[in-house]
């Protein structure tokens, strides 16, 4: 049951992932005025950054294809969204548990957490991959 469940998880957030980069890269003077607001460095870089990321990242991981890597990566850009947009509801995780739990990054952080800790499962390009080069060997 484990594979099925990671094959429906990374479809799903890895839709949502890609929807939410499709849209900020195409709202990206929108994205970089909120990044400037809330004090992010370089603002235009990263929001071209974390909009490819989520885009190219949310694809990936719906084909299971590099997924540990990309699952990192967009644990990284989750923890950075809570940093950045979320803190309130980062810094309650412990005192205030729902704040952390109701945030937007929360169900995406969880996500990729599961496609990184369990990998891609059985039904992915991942596992496609592993098996023909070990066929080959």
């Amino acid at each position: 049951m484990q594979s099925p469940m990671l094959l429906a998880v990374r479809l799903y957030w890895g839709f949502q992932f890609a929807q939410t980069g499709w849209g900020k890269l195409h709202d990206l003077p929108k994205i970089i005025g909120f990044f400037a607001s809330l004090n992010i460095p370089f603002p235009a870089f990263n929001a071209h950054f974390v909009s490819g990321l989520e885009f190219v990242g949310g694809i990936l991981l719906m084909l299971g294809l590099f997924s540990r890597p990309i699952a990192l990566l967009l644990a990284g850009n989750m923890l950075v969204a809570y940093w950045t947009a979320d803190r309130e509801a980062l810094t309650s995780v412990f005192s205030d548990p729902g704040k952390f739990y109701i945030a937007d990054p929360y169900t995406f952080l969880f996500a990729s957490l599961m496609v990184l800790i369990f990998g891609a499962g059985f039904f992915a390009v991942d596992t496609f991959i592993t098996k023909q080069l070990g066929a080959t060997s």
